[in-house]
């Protein structure tokens, strides 16, 4: 394969991934004044059946980026909900309109792909380059980033580089080679999205059984985003393999609206994934002019909801500490001290949340939890559920054109 390389500039970051956290941390950057080229490495964007619950942290970093209003507009804000046994029993109520004021703005459910879409419109085209395999990164500075695209090795010099290419990403293994590898959680989960049933609106809701979770996110736009998890050993196979069944046998005799959601799924657009996470925490979020950023620096378990979130967080973050004049290692030391402290701190409370709901299984103890619950004042609940959203993002200051 030919290699070719050459200099961006100092005023040139690249950005390896066009996730969420990535398109973030393009659009944070150029507000800044940043040239950007984000590397993806499919081929297409496609539209993946899933759906997410913006909280007020990351609602507000997208504001900081200019694209909350769009956001807003394309969700739905969460009718209020709470968490109840298989039953329908209520263990815990949200009142939304307490965590409103409480939070100054509610939380939106919306579809990954839509979000997507968003955050790609306010990108120039030629800003993300699909089909961008990054293969290596040196983190200097200057960082050098080597990609293979068309059949080519590419290797191209930058000013900043930031690693957003996910829980299994290249970079990662690539500049901490003893880090462990992400671990399994202990959990598996189906996901899907389905037109919203008749009978009524549909609340975000998180139902919890022995050892299982089902969460539902209405997405605003007619579309239910519906999650299913249960306890299993990593690759275990259900039903065949036919993931619509499996999902079925452990739901389908759950309360309402469950199994009129599994009714409305196409079968073929079930998606089930084992959940993995960064067990030990990562000693940095940079190396030389290299900063890592959402599930690259700190996967977690999705049980607080907050992946996204934080990922934004740290878009948001990363614009506003790092501008093209800046000394780059001395600004993502910065970034460093502000993200890893409050990211790795919010990973390891989904991790016990999950431990002590959906992986909770003992007759004895699920009991024991649900009457806690149930028996916790509404207020200490609504703050204690608001705490990991309860944040404020820092100004990014505009580029002078």
């Amino acid at each position: 394969m030919e290699e070719r390389g050459s200099r961006m500039g100092n005023d040139s970051a690249v950005v390896v991934g066009a996730g969420i956290g990535g398109l973030c941390a393009a659009i944070g950057l150029r507000r800044r004044g940043w040239s950007v080229l984000v590397l993806e490495r499919t081929p297409t964007f496609g539209e993946v059946g899933a759906g997410l619950t913006l909280m007020a942290n990351g609602l507000r970093g997208l504001d900081a980026l200019g694209v909350g209003a769009d956001v807003r507009a394309a969700g739905q804000v969460d009718a209020p909900g709470g968490v109840r046994t298989s039953t329908g029993r209520w263990i815990s109520r949200v009142d939304g309109a307490a965590m409103t004021r409480l939070l100054g703005t509610a939380a939106v459910g919306i579809h990954r792909a839509t979000l997507h879409r968003i955050l790609r419109a306010a990108l120039p085209a030629e800003a993300v380059l699909t089909g961008a395999e990054v293969v290596d990164v040196a983190p200097g500075p200057p960082p050098r980033v080597t990609y293979r695209h068309d059949g080519r090795d590419i290797a191209v010099e930058a000013g900043l580089v930031v690693a957003a290419d996910g829980i299994n990403s290249v970079v990662r293994a690539g500049l901490w080679p003893d880090q462990p590898p992400p671990v399994y959680s202990g959990s598996t989960a189906w996901r899907a999205v389905a037109p919203q049933p008749a009978g009524g609106e549909v609340a975000t809701s998180i139902s919890w059984g022995p050892g299982a979770e089902f969460g539902v996110v209405p997405l605003g736009d007619g579309r239910v985003y519906w999650y299913g998890a249960v306890n299993a050993d990593a690759g275990q196979v259900f039903a065949g393999g036919d993931e619509m069944r499996a999902v079925r046998d452990r739901f389908g005799a759950w309360h309402q609206p469950i199994p009129a959601l599994l009714d409305a799924t196409d079968a073929g657009a079930v998606i089930r994934t084992d959940l993995y996470h960064l067990a030990t925490p990562l000693p940095s979020y940079r190396a030389g002019a290299v900063a890592l950023l959402g599930d690259a620096a700190h996967a977690m378990t999705p049980n607080l909801g907050q992946g996204a979130n934080q990922a934004i967080e740290d878009a948001t973050v990363l614009a506003a500490v790092c501008a093209p004049s800046d000394d780059v290692v001395a600004a993502l030391a910065a970034y460093d001290a502000q993200r890893r402290p409050r990211s790795q701190e919010v990973a390891r409370a989904a991790l016990q949340i999950a431990r002590f709901g959906q992986q909770l299984s003992n007759p004895v103890a699920v009991g024991l939890r649900n009457t806690m619950m149930r028996l916790t004042p509404p207020r200490v609940a609504l703050r204690s559920m608001a705490r990991h959203a309860d944040w404020n993002p820092p100004a990014i200051p505009a580029a002078e054109r």
